[in-house]
């Protein structure tokens, strides 16, 4: 079984370090973490150390020996999946799993068909929901470089993102669109793929042709249509493999 992971703000070079707060706690008191066992510690953002416990004090204290530090390369293709505002907790059900999948960065988006929006102070506690829910997934799947949450866009401001895109796919369940299966695609071996996620009742014409304009066509998974929650997952790890980043 791989080492558990602990998110410290910078990672510690070789030698002893104190694991404490709310990650030394939860090593402690929930993860019940004693001498001799590993661990690894992380700050989200590639950088990693390996580490042996040395011994547990109080609560939520850790000692530990870090043995060997290591920055992980940034995955190319990167992938960024535009993510529609789902209903109610299925938002975050989809920031977890895709983070568990692999996805690199995911942008939440103001659909017009979007039944939620964020406004005010629910939209910045919502935006936070979904960077927690990356960050303890991230965790959770043993990553040491956790997606990247960003600011709710709006569909010029996702028009825009798609302007630096090597790659761009709307998720799209009309299944004779000439564009084909995103299985079929001809994908970038390096650089940035971009695929957006629509909201339950779907893309809209106006969107899709902004989306087009800025160099997005739109793709059909399967024979199925998938929820929104799901459907970006399954891009990802389909992209992942025939990428070779599943290799």
């Amino acid at each position: 079984m791989t080492a558990p992971v602990f998110v410290v703000e910078a990672v510690p070079g070789p030698g002893s370090f104190l694991l404490d707060g709310p990650e030394g706690r939860h090593a402690v008191s929930v993860k019940r973490m004693r001498a001799g066992e590993e661990l690894v510690l992380t700050d989200g953002r590639g950088a990693s150390a390996d580490c042996v416990v040395l011994a547990a004090e109080g609560k939520d204290q850790l000692t530990v020996q870090v043995s060997a530090t290591q920055i992980e390369p940034e995955p190319l293709p990167r992938i960024t999946v535009v993510q529609a505002l789902p209903k109610g907790d299925r938002g975050e059900l989809a920031v977890e799993i895709m983070t568990e999948t692999g996805v690199d960065a995911i942008v939440p988006w103001a659909a017009s068909r979007c039944i939620t929006q964020w406004k005010g102070e629910r939209g910045l506690k919502a935006l936070a929901k979904w960077r927690a829910t990356a960050r303890e997934a991230g965790k959770q799947s043993r990553r040491t470089r956790f997606p990247e949450v960003a600011d709710a866009m709006t569909t010029k401001q996702v028009a825009a993102l798609l302007a630096g895109a090597d790659f761009a796919a709307v998720l799209h369940e009309d299944r004779d669109h000439p564009s084909g299966a995103l299985a079929d695609a001809q994908l970038p071996v390096e650089g940035e793929i971009v695929l957006i996620v629509g909201p339950e009742g779907g893309v809209s014409p106006e969107e899709l042709a902004v989306f087009e304009t800025a160099g997005a066509k739109p793709y059909r998974l399967g024979r199925s249509v998938l929820r929104t929650s799901t459907a970006g997952t399954a891009a990802t790890a389909l992209l992942l493999g025939r990428t070779g980043r599943w290799s």
